[in-house]
């Protein structure tokens, strides 16, 4: 019999400091991506998040990971995710994401946020408006579902459920657990798989990020061994948030307001712990 990793689960005072942190990369990802504009490199990019974490006296939960270089992960157009910011200078029409962190005290918050540079292409802007729209159906599932599983079948029956041409959902990168460290149990799937996932309870903490593609879904390491690139060179999409689950709802941690102007539609109103 197999023992499934053990979930981390949050005090309400935890998960307090984890909105600290959520605060703080907010507001670094809103300077990134304020600064974003044709002409300006990814690596400018990272100066600006990193400066805002340093102000706050946060540190970044990317630099150094596994050896990673930076303090964001700048994947540009067929980049899927953990591009690495350097002196590429974006140009009309790119479609950027922005992923990054922050920790506070010990504890971690993790979130993602893309933005077209310049004049966008119809299916670009269409790519990342499902993007973020399916991430917050996933979300809100998390206010009324019974486990972790049933995020992702939100996801895949909203980008399932979309008009016009498909968008695929990538299976090889997932969303997971966050708390005294960015990535813990359990994987949250962005997919139907048929797999429950640990039940949702209070104290629960997840970082929810789809990462949907206009193509193939099928992926490729670059040299760098760390920028995952579509194969086709179709372009891709991220957005990610961390969530809490405490006894009175849910919270989105790294959203300025809680998560309460993209969920109320869907209804779910987040309920802050103070």
């Amino acid at each position: 019999m197999f023992r499934q990793p053990k979930v981390e689960y949050k005090s309400n005072q935890q998960i307090l400091t984890m909105r600290k942190a959520g605060l703080v990369l907010s507001a670094a990802l809103d300077e990134a991506i304020g600064a974003a504009a044709v002409g300006v490199t990814t690596g400018e990019l990272n100066a600006v998040f990193a400066d805002v974490l340093k102000s706050a006296g946060a540190t970044s939960n990317f630099l150094g990971y596994h050896g990673f270089p930076a303090s964001i992960c700048a994947s540009v157009n067929h980049e899927v995710v953990h591009g690495i910011p350097g002196d590429y200078a974006l140009q009309d029409g790119d479609i950027l994401s922005i992923d990054g962190g922050a920790v506070v005290d010990g504890w971690h918050s993790d979130s993602a946020r893309s933005v077209i540079v310049g004049q966008p292409r119809p299916e670009d802007q269409r790519l990342s408006d499902a993007t973020e729209s399916a991430m917050w159906h996933g979300i809100a599932a998390l206010a009324s579902g019974r486990n972790v599983g049933d995020v992702g079948n939100a996801i895949d029956d909203y980008v399932s459920g979309l008009e016009g041409a498909p968008l695929g959902i990538l299976q090889d990168y997932v969303g997971h657990g966050i708390g005294t460290q960015m990535h813990q149990a359990p994987d949250v799937l962005n997919y139907r798989s048929g797999h429950r996932g640990p039940k949702i309870r209070p104290g629960l903490c997840l970082a929810i990020e789809p990462m949907l593609v206009l193509g193939s879904l099928e992926t490729t390491l670059l040299d760098d061994d760390w920028t995952v690139v579509t194969t086709d060179g179709r372009r891709s999409c991220q957005w990610e948030h961390t969530v809490a689950v405490h006894d009175r709802g849910i919270w989105v941690l790294s959203a300025a307001d809680g998560g309460a102007a993209k969920l109320e539609p869907l209804g779910v109103t987040p309920v802050p712990l103070s």
